[in-house]
């Protein structure tokens, strides 16, 4: 179905955006105020999305 495949492209952005806020938290740039620890979070939830939509992408089978 095109929702499957559309809700796991959202997936695989939120997951993009939550690795980016992730490692940018634990360099200290961007004007996020977050510990080396505390940016560890946005990070694994970011790689939990992009993996959770990229499988949800490549497994949905195309109907006409």
């Amino acid at each position: 179905m095109n929702q499957k495949r559309t809700f796991g492209s959202i997936l695989t952005i939120l997951g993009i955006i939550g690795i980016i806020m992730g490692a940018m938290g634990f360099l200290g740039v961007g004007g996020l105020h977050l510990g080396k620890m505390n940016s560890v979070v946005p990070f694994i939830v970011g790689l939990i999305f992009f993996f959770a939509g990229i499988n949800l992408v490549k497994t949905t089978s195309d109907r006409a």
